[in-house]
């Protein structure tokens, strides 16, 4: 695939809106977009999260051209989805989380049709190549409906990759699938992405996102509500846990001020949830000696992506 370095971002979105339902320009019906705005970088893997209902698939269905924007405006690779929707359509790929093919061809059927569809010429075609890209190639002339499910999401991923596009988007790529197929897709997106294809990536498995997502950005409600680098997304989480284990059965939680919340785990083990910006582990170590109880264990767990989430989206 040729891409060529470039400063300019692999998606530009301003101003997007989108409302369902509204009649005449009535301004009434279903807000589902609020006028989001962010770039997605050349090159990375950017992820787009957000809790369901939060806006995430109407975005991508707009970049697919499957939905039409209410107001604002969308580029892919610097073309305008209004003003140059073809060459806009020809440098995104879309894998989608439902399996859609026809299951009575084959896998190099399923890809030379796409192909056709984007007026490939028959003799620039890479369907074995794609194939054997996602390791299908020894079940080219087998019947889809035959193919496991990995096999399919698979099969999927070469789909959307007929028209070499300069852009994937996988939408919940790896729901419902166990965890060594989420490897090998893994590995396959991985690989893509260092032969230069800039991904898009939703997922509900946040701990994907923290390992593989360069920048993140997260949408709620409809709005855009964080979008930063992974490392600085996950500096913002406020809250620590510090589990300690003590000399002596416990009585019951601790409850203090300073902690967010306390729980006990184990009849010798507490786990304290406390403000990091408010307090700091050995005061909350102190309180605990206050009531009673000697010290014998202590860890500690570093916030991460999970804990940034469920702040951000629990505050809109």
């Amino acid at each position: 695939m040729d891409i060529q370095p470039d400063t300019q971002p692999a998606i530009r979105i301003d101003n997007l809106l989108k409302r369902y339902g509204a009649k005449d320009g009535d301004g009434g019906g279903k807000l589902a977009l609020k006028g989001v705005s962010f770039d997605v970088p050349q090159g990375g893997i950017f992820g787009l999260l957000g809790p369901n209902g939060a806006g995430k698939s109407t975005l991508i269905n707009i970049l697919a051209g499957l939905v039409d924007k209410t107001d604002g405006s969308a580029e892919i690779w610097g073309f305008d989805i209004d003003r140059n929707r073809r060459n806009a359509k020809r440098s995104i790929g879309i894998v989608p989380q439902e399996i859609v093919f026809d299951p009575f061809f084959t896998p190099f059927e399923v890809l030379e049709n796409q192909a056709g569809f984007y007026g490939i010429p028959k003799a620039e075609r890479r369907s074995e190549e794609l194939l054997e890209a996602v390791r299908l190639s020894d079940k080219r002339d087998a019947y889809a409906r035959t193919l496991s499910g990995g096999m399919k999401r698979r099969l999927l991923i070469a789909k959307a990759m007929v028209h070499s596009p300069p852009i994937l988007v996988l939408d919940e790529p790896t729901a419902g699938v166990d965890v060594e197929l989420r490897r090998q897709l893994w590995e396959l997106v991985t690989e893509l992405n260092e032969q230069g294809v800039t991904i898009v990536l939703t997922t509900h498995y946040l701990e994907e996102a923290e390992e593989l997502c360069e920048r993140i950005a997260i949408i709620n409600h409809g709005e855009l509500i964080a979008n930063k680098p992974t490392r600085e997304l996950i500096g913002m989480a406020r809250e620590k846990i510090v589990s300690v284990s003590v000399d002596k059965d416990l009585a019951g939680p601790i409850m203090e001020e300073a902690f967010v919340k306390s729980e006990v785990v184990d009849p010798r083990r507490l786990d304290v949830t406390y403000d990091r910006d408010a307090t700091t582990a050995g005061q909350v170590l102190s309180l605990i000696q206050q009531h009673g109880y000697a010290i014998e264990d202590v860890t500690t767990r570093e916030a991460d992506l999970e804990d940034v989430f469920v702040q951000l989206t629990a505050a809109v």
